[in-house]
Order: C-alpha cells, then sequence, then structure tokens
C-alpha cells in the first residue's frame, strides 16, 4: 500500500511538474489604433442609447428603445455574454444631445451607441462620440448632412439605419403632386436640423415636377400660438402646407391651421417626426386628414410581423408608439453581427473588442438582412434600404392609415 501511495504521488508531481512547463496562450495584446473594449469573464457587453425619452417628442425615443430591447431579448448573448443596455435623454436638441454625447464618451465600457432620436442631436453629440473612438448608429436621424461626404457634420464612427430625407422629401413632393394634384405649396420648419433640411428637400423636388413654393417659413417649436405665420402663408394661395417639425409644434399648427381664413381646404401634411399618438391627442378633431410621411411598415421583411411585433408587444404590453423600432432593431442587430466578426476570444472567456475594427466592420455592411430591407452601408454611413410611404390619421384613432403607394 505504501509503495502504490509512493507511485500515485510521483505520478501527481509529475503532472503538476508537465502543466507547468506547457506554454500558457499568449495575453492578446490590442493594436488597433482606437484600443479595444474589454469584456472580462462574466460581464456583460456594454450598448448604450442617446434617446429622447421625455418630453413632447419622447414616443419616438422610447419607441426606439423598445425596438433595441426587443433586440437583445430574442439576441439573448453575444459570443456567450450578456447584454447590458444603458442610455441617456438626447431631449430631440442639440444641448440634450451635448450633454449625453458628452457622458456617453466618458464611459470606456460602452462598446457601441445606438442613437440619436433627432439629427440636431447628432450634430452636437457625434463629434465627441467619434473623438473617443465609439461607433454610433442612428434609428432615425434623417438630416442629409449627417452622411454627406466631404461635410464637417459626417463624422467617423456615424452610421444609420434611418433613411435619408433626400428620400423622404422627394416621395413627399411626388404624393403632392400626382396623388393630390396640388401645384402650389408652402412650407414650415422649426428651425432644427431636420426639419429645416427637409422642407428644403421637399420645395427642391416640388419645384423640379413643375410646382410652385409659396412661402417658406420658419417658427418657434416651442410656441404656442402660430396663426399669425399661417395668415401670411394663407395670402400666398397654396393648396398644400408641408411641415415637417415636431409633435408639440406641429400638433397645435394643425389645430390652428383649421380656424385661419384661406387654409379651410387646404392639405396639411407632416413627417415621420410627428408620427405618434401625442399628435391625436394634441390635435384633437383636427386631425382628420393630416398627412405624414414616413417609413412603408408594410414593406418590412415578415418577420416582423410574425417574431418582431408579438415579442414588442409581449414585453410592453401595447403596440409600438411610433415608427422607428424596426430601424433601432436592425441596427442593435448590425452592431451585435460586427461584435461577432471582429472579437478576440481568450480562453478564459475574456473578450477584446477593437474599436476601428468594429467601425470597419459596419461600414463594410452588406446585404444585412433587417426588418426594414436588405442592409448596405456606404463610406459615409448611410445603410438604409429606404422604403417611404404616406398616411393619413383620423380623429380618435392611432396609428394612422397607410394609403399612398
Amino acid at each position: 500500500m505504501k509503495r502504490l501511495f509512493v507511485l500515485l504521488s510521483i505520478l501527481v508531481l509529475a503532472s503538476i511538474v508537465l502543466t507547468a512547463c506547457r506554454p500558457s496562450a499568449p495575453k492578446y495584446t490590442c493594436t488597433d489604433p482606437l484600443g479595444c473594449v474589454e469584456v472580462k469573464p462574466g460581464e456583460p457587453i456594454h450598448l448604450a442609447y442617446a434617446l429622447v425619452i421625455s418630453g413632447a417628442d419622447e414616443t419616438l425615443g422610447i419607441d426606439s428603445r423598445n425596438g433595441i430591447e426587443v433586440a437583445i431579448a430574442l439576441k439573448g448573448k453575444v459570443l456567450g455574454h450578456d447584454i447590458k443596455l444603458t442610455g441617456e435623454d438626447d431631449g430631440c436638441s442639440a444641448e440634450g444631445g451635448q450633454a449625453a454625447g458628452t457622458k456617453l464618451a466618458a464611459d470606456p465600457t460602452i462598446v457601441a451607441i445606438i442613437g440619436t432620436s433627432c439629427s440636431s442631436a447628432a450634430r452636437a453629440a457625434m463629434p465627441l462620440i467619434s473623438k473617443a473612438g465609439m461607433v454610433m448608429i442612428s434609428p432615425s436621424n434623417t438630416a442629409p448632412d449627417l452622411t454627406e461626404a466631404g461635410n464637417p457634420n459626417n463624422y467617423p464612427g456615424y452610421l444609420r439605419t434611418a433613411h435619408n430625407d433626400k428620400v423622404q422629401g422627394a416621395a413627399a413632393a411626388k404624393f403632392a403632386w400626382e396623388k393630390l394634384g396640388v401645384k402650389k405649396a408652402a412650407t414650415i420648419h422649426d428651425g432644427s436640423l431636420y426639419a429645416e433640411k427637409l422642407q428644403a428637400v421637399f420645395a427642391e423636388e416640388f419645384k423640379k415636377l413643375g410646382g410652385t413654393i409659396t412661402a417658406q417659413e420658419a417658427v418657434d417649436p416651442n410656441g404656442t400660438d402660430f396663426k399669425s405665420v399661417l395668415t401670411s402663408i394663407a395670402a400666398t394661395g397654396p393648396e398644400m402646407i408641408y411641415y415637417p417639425i415636431f409633435v408639440k409644434a406641429g400638433s397645435l399648427i394643425t389645430r390652428q391651421a383649421k380656424e385661419v381664413p384661406g387654409l379651410e381646404k387646404v392639405y396639411l401634411m407632416g413627417a415621420d417626426g410627428m408620427f405618434s399618438p401625442d399628435v391625436v391627442t394634441g390635435a384633437g378633431d383636427a386631425v382628420e386628414g393630416l398627412f405624414v410621411s414616413s417609413p412603408d411598415t408594410s414593406a418590412f421583411s415578415g418577420e416582423y410581423q410574425s417574431v418582431f411585433l408579438p415579442k414588442y408587444k409581449e414585453l410592453f404590453g401595447k403596440d409600438p408608439i411610433s415608427i422607428f423600432h424596426a430601424h433601432a432593431f436592425d441596427a442593435a442587430n448590425m452592431i451585435f453581427a460586427a461584435i461577432e466578426k471582429v472579437a478576440v476570444q481568450q480562453p478564459d472567456g475574456t473578450l477584446y473588442i477593437p474599436r476601428q475594427a468594429l467601425r470597419d466592420a459596419l461600414y463594410a455592411t452588406k446585404d444585412f438582412k433587417g426588418l426594414t430591407g436588405n442592409l448596405t452601408c456606404t463610406p459615409t454611413g448611410d445603410c438604409a434600404d429606404p422604403k417611404i410611404a404616406v398616411y393619413q390619421y383620423h380623429a380618435g384613432k392611432y396609428p394612422p392609415e397607410r394609403i399612398w403607394p
């Protein structure tokens, strides 16, 4: 027995010696020019959002955040790690974007950001996020200059799954000219990057079709009395007013236009920033007949109806409350796919996610099967497969009815 014990002891000692002599896996050295995010064993991959989640336009951001949460729930884990989501309110403003961008850029554990809700917020947030080496994909920024080559507002690390307003503005103009037979139109914007650019695209395209723009007015988004502007527009004799602004001012303009002499039979049309149940509440009965241009949900993939919407309702107890939830879902899944492509896994489960490689993988996205279509990114970050429809509101009902094309 003693001899057996000695023999076993020798074997155990020999095993320990051999293990100690075996070369261990070399420790990963990050050589990425923007650095790497280290995700230790058992730690989650940290994603963040910058979306408007309070105030008059909160349905836009909350709906997008819900879309991200659906993506996380359906994905479960990425390379064996849970996914953590935190975020900041972008306020749908430059000031809110600045504040959100400052906080997010200061957190080195964040792998990627989904946001912002509004183009004006992106304009302020993106310089900070880009400098920090991070990547941000917006589900609802639509201003053309954010992805325009050579434009100072096009920052490295910025992409979007939302359409470019060059597409939406042209679609709205085509609807007015071909479907409504409008020959004269006026526009209103609120000074935001989104609204000013979109009405400009609409006006340009409408004139190309042969139409006349009778007036282009600006209003204060926080104003409450728009009758003087509407009276001025009425004097120019438009057949339609296109005001691609946000919920608060858009609802009031819709209500007050019905009270201005000369505008009784004029068509009223907004855009995706007014795709919200709060417009029905804010405009009251005056919402009847209001048109809005927005993404065409009928053109989304079959999984939108069969998988996404049931999961959305399961998680939140209701149907979507705005229009960019699917774009946020696609943004999250593009990020998951890019992480799986570039992350370096260590034997103990540690992940290293190189930031420049992550950016490069996202810009290289091609024919990605999303809910909103087959997404392919340009070198400046336009990734959408854009399809625009026009919807019409009816008093007391939400969502609005899709009527064109």
